[in-house]
């Protein structure tokens, strides 16, 4: 017996199944009751799921999540599987979980559970749509679908909710994503980070470059962009005073009005394809835009979400 299903890049999901039908619930016939996420992505999505006393095994340095001491702290006492550069088989395996949900770069580790008959779910979630297919797809394999049903129903209007409130924005601010590791790293303009800036009211800079990841680009590059907006991650390893002091683009719009910012990491990085990140929609519309979306509407937004899905209530 052997089952593993996989979100893929082309915004579908492709069920593998040697002893179900396509159409079945994998909850129907598949106990799913000690879970391994190898992927922060996943288990933050798990807490939302109410399924974080499911988890028996999570990725390392859970203790640089700050969304994990606070609503779900016995996530830290857990041992850990490693990461996507390096996964703990047999860590995982000593767990003996029922599900494995991994990031499908790890696609090879998944085929070795399979052979296990351990079923795995791999996701690779690069869209608004493919995270929504990730959070149906673990809750009807962990018998939460009319959880994740509540959660999909969150994005979907807060989606349609940011639509309205920039659909009469004229001028919308060129915005430069940086990596996290440089800022002359950035995300094309389809990656997920790319779609947060337009949802917020912005244009993507980097609109031109046809890639699927992070890129590297020449300083000549970004001087060519002159993004009106800098925008760095929650977990970059630089800071604003870093890009403000490097001279080869001092000369960048961005860099003279100052206007660089960095996603705010004091529940979870928000730029990262996790439930939360229509927070970080929100917030970059109010960074770009406060007389569209004042600050009041922003913090009333972050405390119903996180007191509805993680039980935060301070």
């Amino acid at each position: 017996m052997k089952r593993i299903f996989l979100i893929v890049l082309a915004s579908f999901i492709l069920v593998l199944c040697a002893c179900t039908s396509a159409g079945s619930n994998p909850a129907d016939d598949l106990p799913v009751e000690r879970i391994v996420s190898g992927y922060y992505i996943s288990s933050s999505m798990c807490i939302a799921l109410g399924l974080s006393d499911r988890l028996v095994g999570i990725e390392a340095r859970a203790e640089t999540r700050p969304i994990y001491a606070m609503a779900a702290p016995q996530l830290l006492e857990l041992p850990n599987v490693g990461t996507a550069r390096d996964f703990n088989l047999e860590a995982c395996l000593a767990l003996n979980p029922d599900l494995v949900i991994l990031p499908s770069r790890l696609r090879d580790v998944a085929d070795t559970l399979t052979e296990m008959d351990i079923a795995v779910i791999l996701v690779n979630p690069e869209s608004f749509g493919e995270i929504i297919e990730m959070m149906d797809l673990v809750g009807k394999a962990a018998g939460v679908g009319e959880r994740a049903t509540q959660l999909i129903t969150f994005i979907e209007s807060t989606h349609q909710e940011l639509h309205a409130l920039t659909a009469d924005i004229i001028k919308k601010p060129t915005v430069y994503v940086s990596g996290v590791g440089s800022w002359l790293t950035t995300a094309p303009k389809d990656m997920f980070q790319s779609s947060l800036v337009e949802m917020a009211g912005g244009l993507i800079a980097s609109r031109e470059i046809e890639e699927n990841s992070w890129i590297e680009i020449s300083y000549e590059q970004l001087l060519a962009m002159n993004p009106e907006v800098i925008l760095i991650p929650a977990e970059a390893s630089y800071e604003i005073e870093d890009i403000l002091s490097d001279s080869a683009i001092s000369q960048i719009d961005a860099v003279k009005n100052n206007r660089i910012y960095q996603m705010p990491s004091h529940f979870e990085a928000w730029d990262s394809p996790i439930p939360a990140s229509m927070l970080g929609a929100k917030w970059l519309l109010n960074t770009l835009h406060p007389d569209v979306y004042s600050d009041e509407s922003l913090q009333n937004a972050i405390a119903g979400f996180y007191a509805e899905f993680y039980g935060i209530t301070s």
